[in-house]
């Protein structure tokens, strides 16, 4: 069992920058991919970036392909998200999300489905 919490998110100007961050506790040796998804009102749950730890292997949206970018610290349990040349649309409810299960390839580590464990969200919100 692994718990996350969110952490970073907050009100930028568009074209600024943000980074956030999922801490992982308890039974984080168990886990084989850790990664973000967004939520808006009246939209479903769209895929962001993701990281497999068994292989290293990442993915990102196209939509964030050349702004956003994955990172780890495994000593404190840590994936980061750095954010940059933020747009409007990319405010959203951004949720952390790890599966304890085998989960390998594109359709898995992208989709929520896959996913058994979320965090609460963090709010980032990009607007003039």
């Amino acid at each position: 069992q692994v718990q996350l919490a969110e952490s970073g998110g907050g009100l930028v100007q568009p074209g600024g920058s943000l980074t956030l961050s999922c801490a992982s506790s308890g039974r984080t040796n168990r886990t084989y991919a850790k990664g973000w998804f967004r939520q808006t009102p009246g939209k479903e749950r769209e895929f962001v970036a993701v990281q497999s730890f068994k292989d290293g292997t990442t993915y990102y949206a196209d939509s964030v392909k050349g702004r956003f970018s994955l990172s780890r610290d495994d000593a404190k349990n840590m994936l980061h998200l750095q954010m940059n040349s933020l747009k409007p649309e990319d405010t959203a409810v951004y949720l952390c999300a790890a599966t304890e299960y085998y989960c390998a390839g594109y359709v898995c580590l992208t989709g929520s489905i896959d996913y058994e464990r979320w965090g609460q969200g963090t709010q980032v919100t990009v607007s003039s």
